[in-house]
């Protein structure tokens, strides 16, 4: 099969591999689509450190069953199916506890995070487990079914972490493509004013495309002082969907008493401050959200299946794997959102 190897640091290769086989539990899966994440993007360049040479990244895959080992018992050859990332050993504390992506023993398929780490889907073809497997419903396209996973994630930061009620009025910092799930679920679930905030003109045009109520560049004046001015009352909830230290800071200066405020986007070690005090007597909650569970999966098929959230809409460009080395430099590109390889194309 065709596979995108990464041999090391700003060396990926376009190289035939052998093809997997099936074992036990295993699936074999034709990958249909899988979306290009930015940690994909980081370990090829080497932003990201903790890779493992050869490897083969990609971990937002849907495709169609071809063959499965001789314990599998709910899917069969040709099932069109969505692929969740990590798996675990079900039978934790934490699994048991409904945080299976705590799991100590657990597993990815082409992301990071476990210490195993199995060859990923910028692949024709891709082992997985049973356990890692969703029907993809027949209304979803490959391209949307393969952002199941970035948009848990997001279901899982805005409603299930942070308990985003109806009416709340709503600041997204960053509206690339997790600000953008965030965003789309946001609006859904009834946000009131619904703000974007993005130094990206682009961005900014993309979030009001998908329902912000209003959108503000930080670059340009003060950012705090037009939030208010949209909301006087401050907001309800912030999420923090950029990265930099600077849209922590954003988030902590907008607080008022009693706002919730997601740390979603920045993943890297770096430092932020915090005034004790004040946090203590503004009473807010901070809540975090990293990964996915299997309720998250569940209920971002549901809002796909249901035409509530189409996270097709985020996507900007789609690439042939065999075109793999142009999709890695359109993702570091400024006018991009989500981009998507399909190794197998109708």
């Amino acid at each position: 099969m065709l596979a995108a190897v990464l041999k090391d640091f700003n060396n990926l290769v376009l190289e035939e591999v052998p093809t997997p086989e099936p074992k036990n539990d295993e699936v074999l899966v034709r990958i249909r689509s899988c979306g290009f994440c930015a940690t994909d993007y980081k370990a090829i360049k080497g932003i990201r450190r903790n890779v493992e040479f050869p490897c083969i990244v990609g971990h937002e895959p849907s495709g169609v069953v071809v063959k499965t080992g001789p314990f599998v018992k709910n899917f069969r050859e040709g099932d069109e199916v969505i692929i969740a990332p990590s798996g675990s050993c079900g039978v934790c504390a934490d699994c048991r506890n409904g945080n299976s992506h705590y799991c100590s023993k657990g597993f990815t398929t082409g992301g990071d995070g476990p210490e195993i780490v199995l060859p990923g889907a910028f692949a024709e073809y891709m082992i997985t487990y049973e356990q890692c497997l969703y029907t993809k419903p027949a209304n979803v396209s490959f391209d949307a079914a393969a952002l199941t996973e970035p948009l848990a994630g997001a279901w899982k930061g805005v409603i299930l972490k942070s308990e985003m009620h109806v009416g709340d009025d709503v600041v997204i910092i960053g509206t690339g493509g997790i600000g953008l799930l965030c965003l789309m679920v946001a609006r859904a679930a009834g946000a009131g004013r619904l703000i974007a905030v993005d130094a990206s003109g682009y961005a900014r045009n993309n979030a009001m495309a998908l329902g912000a109520t209003h959108v503000i560049d930080p670059t340009v004046g003060d950012p705090v002082k037009e939030v208010y001015s949209i909301i006087p009352g401050g907001p309800d909830l912030i999420v923090e969907a950029a990265g930099p230290v600077a849209a922590v800071n954003l988030m902590t200066a907008l607080r008022r008493r009693g706002t919730k405020w997601n740390l979603f986007g920045i993943t890297t070690h770096e430092k932020f401050e915090l005034d004790g005090g004040l946090t203590h007597f503004l009473e807010g909650r901070m809540d975090a959200s990293f990964g996915c569970t299997p309720l998250g999966m569940q209920q971002a098929i549901r809002l796909m299946e249901r035409n509530v959230v189409d996270p097709e809409k985020i996507v900007s460009h789609r690439f042939p794997l065999t075109e793999i080395h142009r999709a890695v430099e359109v993702m570091g590109e400024k006018e991009r959102n989500k981009v998507i390889i399909n190794p197998w194309m109708d």
